[in-house]
């Protein structure tokens, strides 16, 4: 999909990093630990900068939070397939994505540190104080911006940290009443860094599937029988990396086939996504429940295998996890089954997003029932 026409601003009002600064930089490094629904919507921050500030390149650091000194996950680690969409895109000179051991983490702020960085921003809301530390290790001599914590008695080894910085900028609060999406928050951190204003119609996030993927998931449809098909393509994500998140494979099946009670839905095919480490799971649950017409699929070989499978579909119905942002995306309607927890995230596309929420802030998604998502289908 093309961007809107509408271009990124830059006001005549204060920003954190100095526009002068910014006027002689020739790179800048951006630091965070990303997960894919963090980047659905800061990628297009990342794309208004290097649009705003065309003589800058711009470096991204992807942190692995779940850095271990197990040599027997790093081979999975190495593999995460934010990676794929990160390298993809054309705003970006250099990403450092080898922090997933100690070892490598090491060697990549070695590298880092040749490049003499002018501007350093931590973009890190977990550990903020760590983060602190790690860019003005990169750039001892540079300008570091990063997020900061109130830090109390008992951690006053976070003010000694955030003490590196020359700019912070505060966590953001999520009002109860009125919450402010993900997308007007990164916005703003933006805003405030570097005096740039992306307009609303700016934060919709978008994927840029590449040919060959797209054919990729024709094919798998073919081969499973779907394609070409009577009825509509569903695909239903029941996981998320914790279990307050998770959907249960049994809910799964029971909506499958009150579904297909349903005239609308009488031919309709079904995917179950899975995460690759409950791929094998997920299939011998199917096996046992014998549902027709039905799969389970995950993209194990590269990232783009998701949205391109989730563009060839009808409907989607998932926990709150990237997937739901996702089918904004690729502009498919979307069923998004989330707690109370985190308003911010919901979908951003009110108009092809419905979103059913638990009716405690205590409950995790698996307190949902099959009704209220059927009752969202009516």
């Amino acid at each position: 999909m093309a961007l809107p026409e509408t271009a990124p601003s830059l006001p005549a009002n204060n920003s954190l990093v100095p526009a002068d600064l910014l006027g002689r930089a020739k790179k800048i490094l951006f630091i965070a630990h990303l997960a894919i629904g963090d980047y659905t919507y800061l990628q297009n921050c990342f794309q208004a900068f290097a649009e705003a500030h065309p003589g800058i390149q711009v470096h991204l650091w992807v942190d692995e939070v779940r850095r271990t000194a197990d040599a027997s996950q790093w081979e999975q680690l190495s593999k995460y397939s934010l990676y794929d969409w990160v390298r993809a895109c054309p705003c970006f000179s250099r990403v450092y994505t080898r922090t997933y051991s100690p070892a490598l983490f090491e060697e990549s702020i070695r590298e880092a540190q040749q490049e003499n960085y002018p501007i350093v921003i931590s973009l890190a809301t977990l550990r903020p104080h760590q983060y602190a530390t790690l860019a003005r290790r990169i750039s001892p001599d540079g300008f570091v911006a990063g997020m900061t914590k109130p830090a109390g008695l008992l951690t006053l080894h976070h003010r000694l940290a955030y003490r590196k910085l020359d700019a912070g900028i505060p966590p953001y609060v999520v009002a109860a009443d009125d919450p402010q999406h993900i997308s007007a928050v990164y916005a703003g951190w933006f805003r405030e860094l570097f005096g740039l204003d992306i307009p609303e119609a700016r934060r919709f996030p978008f994927v840029h599937v590449p040919p060959e993927w797209r054919e990729d998931a024709r094919r798998r449809l073919a081969d499973w029988g779907f394609q070409p098909r009577s009825g509509k393509l569903v695909l239903i994500n029941p996981y998320a990396k914790t279990h307050k998140r998770c959907w249960p494979l049994e809910r799964v099946a029971e909506l499958i086939n009150a579904m297909r009670s349903r005239e609308a839905w009488r031919d309709a095919c079904f995917i179950i996504n899975a995460v690759p480490q409950e791929l094998a799971s997920a299939r011998q649950f199917l096996e046992t429940r014998k549902l027709e017409r039905t799969v389970v699929f995950t993209a194990g070989e590269n990232f783009f295998q998701l949205p391109a499978m989730l563009a060839e579909c009808d409907l989607i119905i998932s926990v709150e996890t990237a997937v739901m942002h996702l089918a904004n995306a690729v502009h498919v309607p979307v069923i998004a089954l989330m707690r109370q927890k985190n308003p911010e995230w919901v979908p951003i596309d009110r108009e092809h997003s419905t979103v059913i929420t638990v009716g405690r802030r205590s409950e995790w998604v698996k307190a949902i029932t099959v009704e209220q998502v059927m009752e969202a289908l009516s």
